[in-house]
């Protein structure tokens, strides 16, 4: 049996997007845990806050922060070196895909000082981001601790968002869209996740992938995996701009469908 490797996005998907609970998909985790599945954290969220689910989670895998901007593995966690340029972050070994903090913020500025009707995070105080997002103040304390991406609200029509990205292309950078808008680099989730699933068959031959998502932010994710899975929103709506070959539609919304998907996925896998 080949083995299965798992990706999946917090918000929206294994949590609650209101709520930020994963309690709904306890018997899928313990399932995977049960089995020794890796469960890749590929999110837009920060290290910080990918770290804090981590934890929550008793997850001991490599993990994707900031929409693919950085890869980060546990040292030892591979018995070989990745290959990959890397930079040393304490417990983990950094893959750093994704632009500069600094300069993403710098043509952030331009574009506001442009006129386009943009706010990122860099913009906001804790209180403004825990307001927007239904996040702790603490929680919105390591939103804010970002390194490769910038996300951002936008006011404006939608001629000014066709004006606005393609300023943002101009520049040589990218966007992309979650719960916010994201300015990012040249990387996202699909470019990451390929550089965990190189080194997963590197270390145990064949593997099989599963994605979970629930955004336009994931398509680069699932488009890669052997079994792509498009989780509802909570009314149990799919967003319909995702069109990835093989989609399977979880039979559910939020962490619930994701318990059902990999039950049905892995779980049969394992009678």
């Amino acid at each position: 049996m080949k083995k299965f490797i798992v990706f999946t996005d917090l918000d929206g998907t294994l949590l609650d997007s209101k709520t930020y609970s994963f309690e709904e998909a306890l018997p899928a985790l313990a399932l995977l845990k049960e089995k020794n599945i890796p469960l890749i954290l590929c999110s837009s969220k920060t290290r910080a806050e990918v770290e804090h689910w981590r934890t929550l989670l008793e997850n001991e895998d490599p993990f994707i922060c900031e929409n693919g901007g950085g890869v980060f593995i546990p040292k030892g966690y591979f018995a070989f070196d990745s290959g990959y340029p890397a930079e040393d972050a304490g417990d983990y070994i950094l893959l750093r895909l994704g632009a500069s903090y600094g300069h993403l913020r710098k043509v952030f500025k331009e574009l506001v000082n442009e006129g386009f009707p943009v706010k990122g995070f860099g913009d906001m105080n804790a209180e403004e981001i825990s307001g927007l997002t239904g996040l702790s103040l603490e929680e919105s304390v390591m939103a804010k601790e970002r390194e490769f991406d910038e996300p951002f609200i936008f006011a404006g029509s939608e001629e000014e968002k066709a004006k606005l990205f393609g300023a943002i292309k101009k520049r040589g950078l990218n966007y992309t869209q979650g719960r916010f808008f994201h300015l990012i680099g040249e990387s996202d989730k699909g470019r990451a996740a390929a550089i965990l699933i190189g080194l997963y068959k590197k270390a145990s031959g064949e593997i099989t992938t599963v994605a979970l998502g629930d955004g336009v932010n994931d398509i680069p994710m699932l488009s890669l995996a052997d079994h792509p899975v498009l989780v509802a929103d909570r009314s149990g709506k799919y967003d319909e701009r995702i069109k990835v070959a093989s989609l399977i539609l979880a039979p559910g919304p939020g962490p619930a469908g994701w318990r059902m998907a990999i039950m049905e996925l892995i779980g049969k896998q394992f009678p």
